[in-house]
């Protein structure tokens, strides 16, 4: 169709070969099926780069922050990601580099009523005020899935078991 419409209106139709890595065609499809099985080595290949989600900071619920783990909120452009659960990140943009930490992308079961994800991420030995500036979110490492929990105590020590286990895939 678009061959005829070109020669009919003038302009040129040209059909490029599939590109496919390890026999995998790359689509995004194929990107988004690797994210949500988790496997973040896979989408890599197929995108030539980490994952990555980009945004504003803006205030939350501040509910880390009680528990002994400041985050940054960032605002989520699309509604639902082709990925969730905790993983190792590296942010980038508001130090002047890259920073580690942990991050959940989901929408929070233990504490979220309405059912809205958000991308919240908590930086290893960074303590400043960032609200209104822009981070990108590299995923590098998912730790686990979104879980429930019954109550804050609970949900505090697995934050803590979560962020060694960032910390233990960066010095890996």
């Amino acid at each position: 169709m678009l061959r005829h419409h070109g020669k009919e209106h003038g302009f040129d139709v040209s059909c490029l070969e599939d590109v496919t890595i390890d026999g995998v065609r790359v689509s995004s499809t194929a990107v988004r099926d690797a994210l949500s099985s988790g496997d973040l080595a896979s989408a890599k290949k197929l995108l030539g780069r980490d994952y990555s989600i980009s945004g504003r900071i803006v205030t939350g619920d501040k509910i880390g922050r009680t528990l002994g783990f400041h985050t940054a909120n960032v605002q989520m452009r699309h509604n639902r990601p082709p990925l969730s659960g905790v993983f190792a990140v590296k942010a980038s943009g508001i130090d002047g580099k890259p920073l580690q930490g942990v991050a959940n992308l989901g929408q929070r079961p233990t504490v979220n009523q309405k059912k809205q994800w958000t991308l919240e991420v908590h930086l290893f030995n960074f303590n400043r005020d960032i609200y209104g500036e822009h981070m990108r979110v590299d995923f590098l490492h998912r730790i686990r899935g979104e879980q429930k929990f019954p109550d804050f105590a609970a949900l505090k020590n697995q934050i803590a078991v979560d962020a060694d286990a960032a910390k233990q895939f960066f010095v890996a």
